[in-house]
């Protein structure tokens, strides 16, 4: 595997802040009443999305949560059509009937947010099955948050891939609380990764693999990490890896945080994600910093274009309530 130049790092540092910038605008549009419905941010996570995304392969697919967000621009989805779903449009990549909980894109293989806990992960399954039915070189990246891992569909759907030996990379973005109750009071495994043990290792050497526990604000630990579970379930099946990482903001917008300190939330944001990489950058290479500040330029242009597409945008018709229900 080789090192990501230089390029390929100030890509990375470009996508984490695109996401940051996209979900604070997100915030405001939504205390505007922009935005309806529920909003996830993932702000204080960008490194994980990133770094990961970053390790698949063109043919390979993605599927996540409901704080989709991060994940569909790491992918590459449009930040225009994004913006444009956020705010019910027509234009919107779901045609303004998803919202913020589920975006998608079948050309960039990104099988969107789901808004039931774990609703997504028997799919990712199924996804994996197809891909090894038809002898066909693709692996599955599911994201899931640590509150998902406690339920049936974690369960079914582990045991599935290990059974089927499916190519598939389960990551649990462990950002220390399933909506407002800590992992130490909601799971009795707090290593995440453990619960791996309960489907590896079969008399024949099958099962999943038990991954590490990667540092989740490090995009670069991130992009390394999953690089080798990817591999990994390429050749030889699944794997559960775990990404130790915090969310910033509260579990979606109307979160009211009683549950954590001030000060807890500010020493994670100062080791922010965003902060660290662009440190790393400065002291890696000589003079970038005025390179950095053009891409936080750029990208504050970016989103506040995107924001004016939304709101120019039409509104979804009739027609569009109706269609897309069944197949003509």
């Amino acid at each position: 595997m080789a090192a990501p130049n230089k390029e390929t790092l100030l890509d990375w540092y470009r996508q984490m802040v695109l996401i940051r910038r996209f979900e604070e605008r997100c915030a405001e549009l939504y205390q505007q009443g922009l935005i309806g419905g529920f909003l996830h941010l993932y702000i204080g996570q960008e490194a994980t999305g990133v770094g990961a995304v970053a390790a698949l392969r063109e043919q390979d697919h993605v599927i996540t949560a409901y704080r989709d967000h991060g994940i569909a621009l790491a992918r590459g989805l449009d930040v225009n059509a994004l913006m444009a779903e956020m705010l019910g449009k027509a234009t919107g990549v779901s045609g303004g009937k998803g919202g913020s909980m589920h975006l998608a894109n079948r050309d960039l293989r990104f099988w969107g947010g789901y808004g039931i806990v774990g609703g997504h992960l028997p799919l990712a399954a199924g996804i994996a099955l197809k891909a090894k039915y038809n002898e066909e070189d693709e692996v599955v990246l599911c994201l899931m948050g640590d509150g998902a891992t406690n339920i049936g569909y974690f369960h079914e759907s582990l045991n599935l891939s290990a059974v089927w030996e499916l190519p598939v990379v389960w990551l649990v973005e462990n950002n220390q609380y399933g909506m407002g109750t800590s992992v130490a009071r909601a799971s009795g495994a707090t290593e995440i990764v453990q619960k791996a043990m309960a489907y590896c290792c079969g008399p024949d050497g099958r099962g999943m693999a038990v991954g590490p526990r990667l540092d989740g604000m490090d995009v670069i630990a991130m992009y390394d990490g999953i690089s080798e579970a990817i591999e990994h379930a390429r050749t030889k099946g699944p794997i559960l890896v775990e990404s130790l990482t915090y969310r910033l903001e509260g579990h979606s917008m109307g979160d009211p945080q009683r549950y954590r300190t001030k000060e807890e939330v500010e020493e994670f944001s100062a080791a922010g994600p965003i902060g660290r990489f662009r440190n790393h950058l400065i002291e890696k290479y000589k003079n970038i910093g005025s390179r950095l500040d053009s891409i936080d330029q750029e990208v504050l242009d970016e989103v506040e274009a995107a924001v004016e597409f939304a709101q120019n945008s039409p509104d979804p018709t009739f027609e569009d309530l109706t269609s897309h229900v069944y197949v003509d």
